[in-house]
């Protein structure tokens, strides 16, 4: 977690007014009764530390610091705390934020229960439409945007603002400063969805002027990020921890193999249809979720026996199309938000594999192992580019960044693997 933020122009607040907005705050996000319970019973330890070591019942930034550190809790990222102590400094992180910015948002994958006002429902429910219907958007696009929006109009309705012809330049300012602890390509990533929003806003005329340009711009240096890479003992080290004589195993099996073997975004594993699998063929074909582009990927045999012994033996009855069910009924497909990240979390587990802190550790990052196992064993980057179904070969001269060693042999045959 990023260092809590000072702000000398707001550091002593009235502790009582300010937790009850924040819990009134928690409420409109639509936080669970018992959540926020959880949450006002660490506010209120705050609230005696504060009083018994300020004689005041004041917020500021230091106190909270001092109260991190009287629960044995560092400002720095610390991978051995309990339970508790991330609890807690998740908790008095969502307070400073409320008291610095006049809110804090939920994780990104329940987004969808906050609440917006009615106005700015409507100008959401608009540009969701406009952007299925008119731009044609892939559904992961809209999704991404959608959450990135509801942000900022709860931003707006949390900070009094009742249409969006009342956003100035510097409602977006501070907007975009409240999320500075962010790291530069996910901002950038937000502050792009807010530009879009706002020329659809000045387009349907919902706002008079076009505030685009006073959205801030966000540097950030191109491919600095380096893919997280296994070792190939972790990797096969993953798939021996997966019990494959149960229904569940038999699943994980297939899933964790079609991202190992044939670099699959989960995407496009969790949306695989029974269509997709060209069985005389021996191939996969896909339009893929992320850019709509047909991906044709080799069915080899060792994924084949996989996908067999889940759809014989392990597949509960179900008229869905989609290959992969949930193992608990009532058996749907895995929703859009799932990233499956429980899986190789589970198998990483049971594994013992220790990877770098610093490393990504969900299913893409084993994406990016094949990726990197293709460009060690000399296979060109316009091919190691249609196998991982890249539009930009700028997306995958990323990889040659990477620098592991001892890597095996290739894991499919890169003839086989046309992009269109």
């Amino acid at each position: 977690m990023n260092s809590i933020p000072v702000s000398e122009s707001q550091s002593f607040i009235g502790l009582d007014s300010l937790i009850t907005r924040g819990v009134k705050h928690l409420a409109s996000l639509g936080y669970r009764h018992g959540t926020i319970g959880n949450y006002q019973y660490i506010w209120k330890e705050f609230t005696q530390f504060t009083l018994e070591n300020s004689n005041e019942e004041t917020f500021s930034t230091d106190l909270v610091f001092q109260f991190l550190n009287s629960c044995g809790i560092s400002d720095r990222f610390e991978t051995n705390m309990t339970f508790r102590q991330r609890h807690i400094r998740n908790v008095m992180h969502a307070l400073t934020d409320f008291a610095l910015h006049g809110c804090f948002q939920r994780r990104s994958h329940v987004i969808e229960k906050t609440k917006l006002s009615d106005s700015m429902g409507k100008n959401l429910s608009g540009y969701e439409r406009f952007c299925r219907e008119q731009l044609w958007s892939p559904l992961g696009t809209v999704r991404s945007r959608k959450r990135d929006i509801t942000k900022f109009l709860h931003y707006l309705d949390s900070h009094d603002i009742k249409s969006v012809k009342e956003i100035q330049a510097s409602t977006l300012s501070r907007f975009v400063t409240s999320y500075a602890h962010l790291k530069p390509a996910t901002l950038a990533r937000l502050t792009s969805s807010i530009r879009s929003f706002l020329r659809y806003l000045h387009m349907t005329g919902s706002i008079d002027s076009n505030l685009v340009e006073n959205v801030p711009k966000i540097r950030v240096r191109w491919g600095e990020h380096i893919p997280s890479v296994w070792k190939s003992e972790d990797v096969d080290a993953l798939l021996a921890a997966v019990d494959r004589s149960s229904p569940c195993g038999k699943r994980d099996y297939a899933i964790l193999l079609l991202a190992v073997r044939l670099g699959m975004r989960v995407s496009d594993i969790r949306n695989l249809r029974f269509e997709n699998l060209l069985w005389e063929q021996a191939r996969i074909e896909i339009f893929q979720t992320k850019s709509s582009e047909l991906l044709a990927l080799p069915l080899t045999e060792e994924v084949g026996n996989a996908l067999i012994d889940y759809l014989r033996y392990g597949r509960p009855e179900s008229q869905r199309r989609r290959v992969f069910l949930r193992a608990n009924a009532p058996f749907e497909p895995f929703g859009q938000d799932n990233n499956l990240y429980y899986i190789i979390t589970r198998y990483r587990r049971k594994a013992a594999i220790k990877l770098p802190v610093q490393n990504r550790k969900g299913m893409h990052s084993l994406r990016h192992t094949l990726a990197s196992r293709l460009l060690e064993a000399d296979i060109p980057l316009e091919t190691i580019s249609g196998i991982m179904g890249h539009v930009s070969m700028d997306t995958t001269r990323i990889y040659t960044k990477v620098n592991i060693g001892a890597l095996q042999s290739v894991a499919i045959d890169p003839e086989e693997v046309t992009h269109a």
